[in-house]
């Protein structure tokens, strides 16, 4: 096996073993390579003592999504010996602490063997520092065998160490160590190495949930409740970080409220409360947190205040795989809570959307006075992707939307909060505190008219849902539009696709070009639909639609929203818990084309009209 800068490789661990540190070090230090890199945490959902892999691809072509197979497989943890040996393509390479004599039943792949613990065990006394510089040690190892420029690995471990500069040398040293010992052992490099080049000049890598809380920074969000769960804790965990950088007054005090609520329902309670007095307020959490949250989303939604959620989703359903990412909290958040519900959704392709949409969503929140979810995932939330640097706008200004002043209500004979002034089915509001006399109103979860007092007047609460439905209307006119790639103008045969599976779906339409089938794409970037879905949709004979979850639920939603008939949706599915890769997408397609009559009709009209 040769290949440079086109490989997998695999690093397997022990959850709490300090490996993390060590595992993102080596992604960053390919990433400063020039590298495309797309490291893949896959972890257990426990603190300590389960196996752990940290899987990266490295890709100068570019390919960001997760391939199947593995070039290289670091072997470090003697529990998972057997079965990591099995992922190892042919012709790969197994590098294993050899401090446990262990055999491998395979004679198709090279095995390089490295006393890690043993070394480990006579240059540190210390039992934990054994154990953390034995991650430290096969990346060091890793350098010598991928030829990769040493001086940039040392100098991350500087730039990373540099506030705790007594733990440089160290950590240094321990990368000396893995690294003299494979020079002196085997004949490095090995055929699999890198070489540094330009692909990712200008570029920055980091994650979703990173991005994401740096949006809420610059939308001017002063207030976050949450309560933790994997896979959102680290995103209200950046907020916190962030805004005691770049939040403070002129005394060094932060300017932002950070709530740690004692549950889910107190997390999201807490944020309408503060959307209701005039703040911008969000919560962060996962699916079980949604279903929890339900109700007071419903009180948002019809009360009609300003909210932002960001919904990580992960595996369901009930605790499902809390590790493990999915897509399977689409119609739950559409319709999130009883009754007549439709539900505003922003779905980020990458982390740079991450970004654009969490500071869109507040401005969308206070026009539409409703809550906006934003519908990330555990992959794009919680591992890093190299993206294009994050950019803001500094003339833009924060629209509030219809907010009444003292002086506009001073003119007005009777404020009627729910009253559809201008047409748009988006009524005005006002700020508690505002005005001595005018403006106040009863918020309420109960049935109300259009001056938001109670009735049970069975004709005035339709009309108050109509116009409610009438704003869904208005909201579809401000939603990001769809991104429509097309391979072929001629071509009837399409493919929707939303989140982060876009890089597996990019790859995968390279494949099927390659093989005679020519798709054209739409990636879907919110709910409610636009114009532009209808028309895609009328332009193509079949779509595959390409979604993580058992039952297509974007499908569903299509079909029952957006008009499209069932039988021109095609699903292609992926549920296990893991990102979707390019020839899992391929395959199916290809073999739903060519196993299915009515698909293989349309691509004869589509061959034809080319």
């Amino acid at each position: 096996m040769k290949r440079i800068n086109e490989f997998v490789i695999k690093l397997a661990t022990v959850n709490g073993s300090g490996s993390a540190s060590a595992n993102t070090l080596f992604a960053k230090a390919l990433f400063r390579l020039g590298l495309y890199v797309s490291p893949k945490n896959i972890f257990p959902s426990n603190i300590q003592g389960l196996p752990t892999w940290y899987e990266v691809r490295v890709s100068q072509a570019g390919h960001m999504a997760r391939r199947e197979g593995v070039d290289i497989m670091v072997a470090m943890n003697p529990q998972t010996y057997a079965e990591d040996a099995t992922e190892v393509l042919p012709g790969g390479y197994l590098i294993y602490d050899s401090s446990l004599i262990r055999s491998f039943e395979r004679d198709d792949i090279e095995v390089l063997p490295i006393p890690i613990a043993q070394m480990c065990a006579k240059e540190y006394k210390d039992l934990r520092e054994r154990q953390l510089f034995k991650n430290i040690v096969y990346v060091g190892a890793l350098t010598a065998l991928l030829d990769m420029d040493y001086d940039i690995v040392t100098q991350l471990v500087e730039e990373r160490f540099k506030r705790k500069p007594k733990l440089i040398k160290p950590n240094l040293k321990a990368l000396e160590i893995g690294r003299k010992y494979v020079l002196e052992t085997f004949q490095c490099p090995l055929p699999v190495k890198v070489r540094p080049c330009e692909g990712t000049h200008g570029k920055i890598i980091m994650t979703g949930n990173e991005a994401a809380a740096l949006g809420c920074v610059w939308a001017g969000a002063t207030v976050a409740s949450w309560y933790p769960i994997t896979p959102s804790t680290s995103l209200a965990e950046a907020f916190e970080k962030y805004s005691s950088k770049l939040r403070l007054d002129e005394e060094g005090r932060r300017r932002v409220a950070v709530v740690q609520a004692e549950d889910e329902l107190a997390a999201i309670g807490i944020a309408i409360g503060a959307g209701w007095n005039g703040a911008r307020a969000f919560t962060a959490t996962s699916g079980p947190g949604v279903s929890l949250m339900s109700e007071f989303l419903g009180l948002a939604y019809f009360a009609e205040v300003p909210l932002v959620l960001f919904n990580v989703q992960r595996g369901g359903p009930s605790t499902g795989m809390p590790t493990r990412t999915q897509q399977s909290d689409i119609i739950c958040c559409a319709y999130a809570s009883h009754g007549d519900t439709r539900q505003v959704l922003l779905i980020p392709g990458d982390p740079h959307e991450c970004f654009d949409f969490a500071a869109q969503a507040f401005d969308l929140a206070e026009r539409l006075q409703t809550p906006i979810i934003v519908m990330s995932d555990l992959d794009l939330g919680m591992n890093d992707w190299v993206i294009d640097p994050l950019i803001w706008d500094d003339t833009h200004k924060h629209d509030r939307g219809k907010v009444l002043d003292a002086e506009a209500l001073e003119e007005i004979e009777q404020f009627g909060r729910y009253l559809d002034v201008d047409g748009d089915a988006i009524p005005y509001r006002t700020i508690p505190g505002t005005h001595p006399t005018k403006g106040a109103y009863f918020s309420r979860g109960s049935s109300h008219d259009a001056y938001a007092r109670y009735t049970e007047n069975g004709e005035l609460n339709a009309a108050n849902l109509d116009r409610l439905a009438r704003k869904f209307e208005t909201a579809a006119k401000m939603m990001p539009r769809p991104v429509i790639k097309r391979a072929s103008k001629a071509s009837k045969l399409g493919l929707i696709n939303f989140g982060s599976t876009e890089p597996a779906v990019r790859e995968a339409v390279g494949l099927l070009k390659r093989d005679g089938y020519k798709l054209n794409t739409m990636r879907l970037r919110a709910f409610p639909f636009g114009k532009d879905i209808a028309a895609f949709a009328a332009e193509h004979e079949r779509i595959f639609v390409v979604e993580m979850n058992r039952d297509a639920q974007m499908r569903t939603l299509l079909i029952a929203e957006a008009g499209i008939p069932a039988e021109k949706l095609i699903p292609v599915l992926s549920y296990d818990g893991m990102p979707m890769t390019a020839r899992q997408i391929a395959a199916k397609v290809q073999g739903t084309i060519e196993s299915d009559k009515s698909v293989a009709q349309a691509l004869r009209l589509s061959a034809a009209a080319m």
